[in-house]
């Protein structure tokens, strides 16, 4: 279930803020946006799974978390990261 380097890269190849940029939270919030996505077409086949469905509420408020850091630190930067994945 875990995302490879290749799906890592090519998620936040356009949303990194430098080439090590790894703690950002544009990078986090793009890196759970891309885990909520895998892991909601796992429930879908798997709709008994508790456990992976706990997980993914604790990554949806985590994401919640870090985007309202973000608009309280840089609205502009909230505002372009939520159109480049689709968010709200």
């Amino acid at each position: 279930m875990a995302l490879t380097h290749q799906q890592k890269e090519k998620v936040t190849k356009s949303i990194k803020r430098h080439d090590k940029d790894t703690g950002s939270p544009e990078y986090q919030i793009a890196l759970f946006t891309e885990r909520i996505k895998k892991l909601t077409t796992h429930l879908k086949k798997n709709n008994k799974d508790f456990h992976s469905r706990r997980g993914l509420l604790k990554m949806v408020a985590k994401r919640r978390k870090l985007m309202s850091y973000l608009k309280k630190t840089d609205e502009g930067a909230q505002q372009t990261l939520a159109k480049k994945l689709n968010l709200k």
